[in-house]
């Protein structure tokens, strides 16, 4: 039983009060003792005397006293760090598909570790999570809107296909109007849902030009992300070595993580860096465990009320077989 705080801690006073029990049954033994030594002829005393209990009588005071700290603990509302599913939440999965995609620096290309990485991201995804599919290249395409169908995602991650250009900024902002196009269906007394955007991509921006500060650029759409309370967990995949070959010419295609982690830290998210298939998996699996759990402290009384209660029933039985009275 772990403790992560009190909900009532004023209760706990009350061990003052156990503390004084403990002081005065300490007072009254010692009392007894010395009346007994002052007027008792102890070579007689001990000759005709019953053996007493000697310190096990102390046993049933011990448990009463200890039952009561146990409700005193119970009372005063102890917490506990549990891990609960959100189950009232939008994560939309906006995936690069431009060219530089088919960068074999990651074998067995970009393309490939991440369709097998995102597609077990989604097949992991806590069940009550509404989860969406953008994949962009010169235009972002809205493949799936949220849903808690993960069959129809992971069939479009499968069917995902390679085009020109990189136009972050529009992603971005795709996944923006769809999370506020399902908000406004499913909002309810509590409000909209809590939104996150999950961002990989490999390259830098191009369209509609590579300025990311521009109007529809990523920097752009990270601060209206930002104002909306939608934080953007981005992904910059592959390596610094990565080469394409377009028409017969090999161009080089590092990728960018100064932009993805300025978006990130734009938005409010957080940044993420994966230069193999394994790191992209791992990468995954940490923001299916942000995103599809969330900590909260809960109520853990129950526990020391029971412990109380089954310690008191032992002070009661102990203090009936030793000296045959309720303590």
């Amino acid at each position: 039983m772990s403790l992560g705080g009190f909900s009532a801690p004023w209760w706990l006073l009350l061990f003052v009060f156990v503390a004084a029990l403990i002081a005065g049954y300490v007072v009254v033994m010692a009392e007894r003792k010395r009346r007994l030594l002052r007027f008792a002829n102890l070579p007689l005393l001990e000759r005709v005397a019953p053996k007493g209990p000697g310190g096990i009588r102390h046993v049933a005071p011990a448990l009463l006293l200890v039952s009561l700290i146990f409700f005193v603990i119970g009372m005063a509302g102890p917490t506990a760090e549990q891990r609960l599913p959100r189950n009232r939440a939008t994560v939309m999965l906006v995936v690069d598909v431009s060219l530089s995609m088919e960068a074999t620096d990651v074998r067995p290309s970009r393309l490939a570790a991440a369709q097998a990485a995102a597609t077990s991201f989604v097949e992991n995804m806590t069940p009550g999570i509404n989860l969406g599919l953008i994949s962009f290249a010169g235009t972002a395409t809205v493949l799936v809107s949220p849903t808690t169908d993960r069959d129809g995602v992971v069939r479009a991650i499968e069917r995902l296909e390679l085009a020109e250009a990189t136009a972050t900024g529009d992603a971005i902002f795709a996944a923006l109007n769809a999370i506020d196009g399902f908000a406004t269906v499913i909002s309810g007394a509590d409000g909209p849902p809590p939104a996150r955007i999950v961002l990989m991509t490999d390259g830098k921006q191009t369209v509609p030009n590579t300025d990311p500060d521009s109007p529809r650029g990523g920097f752009a759409a990270a601060r209206v992300a930002k104002n909306r309370g939608v934080p953007i967990s981005t992904i910059s995949f592959g390596t610094e070595n990565g080469t394409v070959t377009i028409n017969g010419k090999t161009t080089d295609v590092p990728v960018d993580d100064a932009a993805m982690r300025e978006i990130a830290e734009l938005s409010g998210g957080e940044f993420h860096k994966a230069a193999s298939a394994e790191e992209l998996r791992q990468v995954y699996e940490t923001l299916g465990e942000q995103i599809g759990f969330e900590i909260k402290h809960m109520d853990a009384s129950r526990p020391w009320l029971i412990l109380g209660t089954l310690v008191l029933l032992c002070a009661v039985a102990g203090s009936l077989v030793i000296s045959q009275r309720v303590p």
